[in-house]
This record gives structure tokens, sequence and C-alpha cells, in this order.
């Protein structure tokens, strides 16, 4: 049966990180593998700027442009002696495709002219590790994620069909996997009319979830610069806890949180399937890191997952009428109408509390779609807290010093909205 590896941007954010994929290939290399691989580095931070500038006709374009290809030459000098290698030639020409963008008038859609620019830094990066696999001796395949993975036109949020997915998939990949290793991209699908969707940030795991789940695959193993699970970021608290194991369920709860070792939407396809998850860490390939699956596992350890640039907003009829359920079903229709999704909501009886990720375009968005009928205030620069399976002594430590703009407490989890 084969088995689907995720490497992302931090394994491969330069020559060494790709040599070390090498090497935990090598380790494995009589398994039949599948492997997704995001973009280098911080690459799709650099592309998002790059879109801004250009949609915004900013002065700095091309120095952007210029600092990303550079960033990538410096990486494929270090991998391969030989600048004759074809290799260069392909991401000059990938990178092309960006050039031919940038020389158009803006595209209207924003949403549409990310796709097309982001997209490339999987293309690239997954393009110098198939070549660099081949050059030491590992036979592999590149295959173009846009072939396989079928989406439709909700461009930054592609909905996947899973129908045509997984015929696609269940076509061509098994054969191929049998002789080969397959290299193909994370975050990344396309429409029937071949135009580039992208998933959601850090949809490679979503990738990577998606053709193991067509695959029936033994395992998906995603492989981090983190020992596992952690109970928290180690960036921000010390003394982090490792789990173990982790049931489907607190996984997924986990991630719809803002945990951000796993796309939210990971676990779903796996947990239909009954195909566990491995969270390893790239630089110990032989550690056991955390195992999720559908064991019902006793969670002793709180986690505690900090989202920041948080808004909190609120609703509220201008006429001071009751907010009834009819209200609900509008204003929830305009929030799917601009894309925002909550994180939080709380109702009172004449408003509605929502927060949710900072982001100025679906803000602006909806605040125009909401402010014919309802009035709103805001409070921006805010952090989410959120504890499941919380202790009463640990919630008092964490909003010291901060003011409580919102709080929800259940059976298992805690969320806060605080401000510092």
């Amino acid at each position: 049966m084969a088995e689907v590896y995720k490497f992302g941007g931090a394994s491969v954010k330069d020559a060494e990180g790709i040599k070390n994929l090498a090497h935990i290939v090598r380790l494995n290399t009589d398994k039949q593998l599948l492997i997704v691989i995001s973009a280098m580095g911080k690459t799709t931070n650099a592309l998002e700027e790059l879109t801004k500038a250009y949609v915004n006709q900013l002065d700095n374009v091309h120095e952007v442009f210029d600092s990303i290809k550079a960033y990538h030459e410096n990486i494929l000098t270090e991998l391969f002696q030989d600048p004759g290698n074809p290799v260069f030639d392909e991401i000059a020409n990938a990178f092309v495709e960006i050039d031919w963008i940038l020389e158009e008038e803006p595209h209207e859609d924003y949403d549409y002219i990310y796709d097309q620019i982001v997209s490339i830094g999987e293309l690239v990066s997954t393009k110098i590790v198939s070549a660099y696999l081949n050059h030491v001796g590992i036979n592999n395949k590149w295959l173009d994620a846009r072939s396989f993975v079928h989406t439709d036109n909700t461009y930054r949020e592609g909905t996947v069909d899973w129908n045509k997915t997984s015929t696609a998939i269940k076509t061509h990949v098994p054969q191929l996997l049998q002789t080969q290793i397959a290299i193909t991209q994370g975050f990344i699908g396309g429409t029937s009319e071949n135009f580039t969707t992208t998933l959601g940030r850090e949809g490679s795991d979503y990738t990577a979830a998606i053709f193991a789940s067509c695959l029936n695959a033994e395992a998906v193993t995603i492989w981090k610069d983190v020992a596992g699970v952690l109970n928290a970021d180690p960036k921000l608290f010390e003394n982090t806890v490792k789990y173990e194991e982790l049931s489907y369920r607190d996984a997924l709860e986990m991630t719809y949180y803002g945990a951000t070792v796993i796309h939210p939407k990971t676990i779903k396809p796996l947990q239909n399937e009954g195909i566990p998850l491995f969270v390893k860490p790239f630089l110990e390939p032989n550690a056991s890191g955390t195992k999720i699956s559908d064991k019902d596992i006793f969670v002793v350890e709180p986690a505690i997952i900090v989202k920041k640039n948080q808004i909190l907003l609120t609703i509220s009829s201008k006429d001071l009428a009751f907010i009834t359920e009819e209200h609900l079903c509008e204003i929830y229709g305009l929030f799917a109408q601009a894309h925002v999704k909550t994180n939080t909501m709380q109702l009172s009886a004449i408003s509605v509390s929502a927060g949710f990720d900072w982001d100025e375009r679906k803000f602006d968005k909806l605040c125009a779609l909401l402010k014919e009928k309802y009035k709103l205030k805001y409070n921006a620069d805010l952090t989410l807290l959120t504890i499941r399976h919380y202790k009463p002594e640990l919630i008092s430590q964490l909003t010291d010093g901060k003011t409580v703009l919102l709080e929800q407490i259940s059976r298992h989890t805690a969320q806060l909205v605080v401000k510092s």
C-alpha cells in the first residue's frame, strides 16, 4: 500500500533541507511513496507581497520578484554544480509565467490573480526537489497536482470535486507508484477551465489527505520542524508537552480552533478511510512523533491555541430590535458572501458579536454588506485564546493583565478574545 509524505516550507527552505528530505526518502525507498511539497521557506509570503504590489501598482514589484527568483537560484546553485542542468531552464520558465502576468493590467478579481501568482511557489519547489532526487539516484516522477485535484472556481478557497479528483488519482497514480516515487504540489488545484486555484493557506496538508484518501493509503506523515503535535506553540510558551497520540476528534477540534501544526481540513478525509496521520520531526526521522487515529485517547495536558490579529465585530439592529433567527440567517449569509469565517460568535438581545481573522479586503467587503441594515462596532489587534481540556487556574493565568472582551466556556473548551 502507498504512503503519503508531506514536507512543509520549513523542511525545504534551503539546500540542506532538500538534502535532508532526500535522506528521509532513502530511508524509506522500500515503500510506495507519494510526496507532497510546499513552497520553499517563506516563498508564499513573498509571492503574496508580490501580488499586492502588482495589484496596487507599487514601485517595488520587480524588486520583490527579483528577490524571489534570486532565493531559488541560490538554492539551485548549491544543489547542482553544473549550471547547464536542465532544471535551471525549467525554473526560469516557471517564473516567466509570473512575468507574463506582471506585463498585463491587473485583473479585477484579486483572488483569481492571487492564485495564478502564488501557486508558482509550489510548482517551482517541486521541480527543484524532483530534479535533485533524480540527480542523486532516487528515481521519481513529477506530477502536476492541478491535473488531479479538481476544484470549483472559488479562488483562494477552492472546493474539491471529490468525484473527479478520486477518478483522476485512482486512474493514474497507483500504477505509477509501483515503479517510482511521485512528487507533487500541495496547496493547489485546477478548475475545469484549466485555471489554477489554491486550497487556503497551509493547504498542503489537505492535499496530502486528499491523495491519501483517494489512494486508500496506509498512512500519511507530515514532516515538521517540531517533535510532533505539541500542547502549545513553543515560540510562545516554555515547557511544552508533546502528545504521543491523539484521536481524530481532538486533532480536528485543535485545528479548527487555530492550531497551525495541521491544516483544519486534513483530518476528515483521513477519518473517512481510517488512515492514521503521523506528525514527525524532519531532523529526527526515526523519532516517534505524534500519531493521530480513530483510537479513543484520554487527553490530560490542556492544549493552548493562540490566534493573533483578530477582529471582534459587534452587529446590532439600527432600531434596537431583537436579533431574531431571521437576522442571524441573513448575517451568516453575508459572512459567507464575504468569505469570512468566524472563530467565535456570541448573541445578546439586540446584537451579535463575531470574532475572525483580520483580512483587510474581506473585512471591507463584509462591512459594506452589513452596514446597509445594521450598526457596526469593532475592536482590532485582538488575540483569541482557546484552551482545549482547560483548567480554571490556567484560564486565570493566561488572562492575567489582559482585558477579556468575549468569553465562551463549554464542557471541554474555553475561548477568550482578549486585548493586551
